[in-house]
């Protein structure tokens, strides 16, 4: 007798979950620009565990008039302007991102993405002031998202980051923080650890 495979469109209601990191040039989104973004897919494995799929990463050039916060840049360590970032302008950036967050909508018959990220606010409101200087239709729910941060405090009474993965007893690497690759990829297992230890709870 064939068993039901389980979908993440079950999951989530019809929601596909997408971690995003942003790397910015300040705390607001109306005047600091998006230096890196990097979104991780997610999806369900047989036995209904979410795991992590493809990464996705883009440099971005600051927009014309872009204020770039000096304490910003000291944490992050981002150049804006070094060439060797082969970084891309925003609506490049989107344009690359989005095409496989779409993809992955129609492959799960989700009918939108939702931003996970931890304080994912800070995030999906960067990214929805991107979204309206380029003008492009964005995939994610406009105002939904998953907060790591808050499932992090609720689990294990951790809302800071390298403290949540260490509750969470993941390895956490304090010198490759701050790089949306690697901030989004660790955001990605805390999410995932922490749906994954629900779903077996129940």
């Amino acid at each position: 007798m064939p068993t039901h495979k389980p979908k993440i469109r079950e999951r989530f209601r019809g929601f596909l979950p997408v971690v995003v990191d942003i790397e910015t040039s300040g705390i607001e989104p109306h005047k600091n620009a998006v230096l890196e973004i990097c979104a991780v897919l997610l999806d369900m494995d047989e036995q209904g565990q979410l795991i992590q799929k493809e990464s996705f990463h883009e440099h971005v050039h600051p927009f014309k008039g872009a204020v770039i916060n000096p304490e910003s840049m000291a944490i992050n360590q981002i150049d804006p302007f070094q060439p060797l970032r082969f970084a891309v302008d925003e609506n490049q950036a989107l344009t690359n991102l989005f095409k496989p967050i779409r993809s992955a909508l129609k492959k799960s018959g989700c009918q939108r993405a939702v931003l996970v990220g931890h304080n994912a606010w800070f995030d999906l409101l960067f990214l929805k002031e991107a979204i309206q200087r380029t003008g492009i239709k964005s995939p994610f729910h406009a105002f939904t998202c998953f907060d790591t941060a808050t499932l992090a405090g609720a689990a294990y009474g951790q809302t800071v980051l390298a403290k949540a993965v260490k509750a969470a007893g993941i390895p956490f690497n304090t010198d490759e923080a701050h790089s949306a690759i690697y901030d989004a990829e660790i955001t990605a297992q805390l999410f995932c650890s922490m749906i994954n230890q629900w779903n077996t709870a129940k």
